[in-house]
């Protein structure tokens, strides 16, 4: 086990003692966590009270976020023709078809996110082994495999997130950065609370949200009140 900072330790000392907060107090008190010399990412954690293995229970999403996340996301395309245009245009960082499913293939992932025409999910299916445990194959749930890639490009420029629960049910997102304004934070961390509320399955029975936290990258996680 890595030994903690003295700087890290204080932090969790202030995070344990203060136990739930309110989105807007967890917000400040991580704020006040902001003494690093880089601009720190933001995330948040929420523990689902669901069966990760049925198929019904899956948490899966996308969602615009008010406040987008503070950074530009990488973006690659599969299209051809007008659609393969419209893509470079609209600011994919890189569109292709067999030569962009090779270089996948062969090991290339340096990208945040899969955008897909129907026409060619035939040449990305396969490479779902490679997409898929990265979180980054396209899926028309998550709105990645459009017709319209104009619009879905635009909407992860502008802040659009992707979404999924792990292995033991827990959903992890990034909502922002430490320079954001406290407002902006709060915004964004309710919008994706709401979100993942309105997504509870009719099979859920017990408690859906069983615990949420708040962290930076170099920050304990600050409990939120549910």
């Amino acid at each position: 086990m890595s030994k903690k900072s003295k700087r890290y330790l204080a932090q969790l000392e202030k995070a344990e003692s203060a136990g739930a907060l309110k989105v807007t107090d967890a917000v400040a008190l991580l704020k006040s966590f902001s003494d690093t010399k880089f601009d720190q990412t933001v995330e948040i954690h929420i523990c689902l009270g669901v069966d990760p293995k049925q198929a019904d229970q899956i948490i899966r999403g996308s969602l615009g976020l008010t406040h987008g996340i503070g950074r530009e996301l990488r973006i690659v395309v599969f299209a051809k023709g007008e659609n393969a245009s419209a893509a470079e245009a609209a600011g994919a960082d890189e569109v292709g078809a067999e030569e962009l499913a090779k270089k996948i293939k062969d090991g290339w992932t340096d990208f945040d996110v899969c955008i897909a025409t129907p026409d060619m999910m035939g040449l990305v299916g396969p490479l779902g082994k490679v997409l898929g445990p990265r979180g980054l194959m396209p899926s028309p749930r998550a709105g990645t495999v459009t017709p319209d890639v104009s619009r879905v490009i635009a909407e992860y420029k502008a802040g659009k997130i992707e979404f999924r629960n792990d292995a033991g049910g827990n959903v992890h997102a990034v909502v922002g950065r430490l320079s954001f304004e406290a407002n902006q934070l709060e915004d964004n961390i309710n919008e994706f609370i709401s979100h993942i509320d309105s997504l509870k399955p009719a099979s859920i029975k017990g408690t859906y949200v069983r615990g949420i936290s708040v962290c930076a990258t170099m920050s304990p996680g600050i409990e939120v009140a549910i």
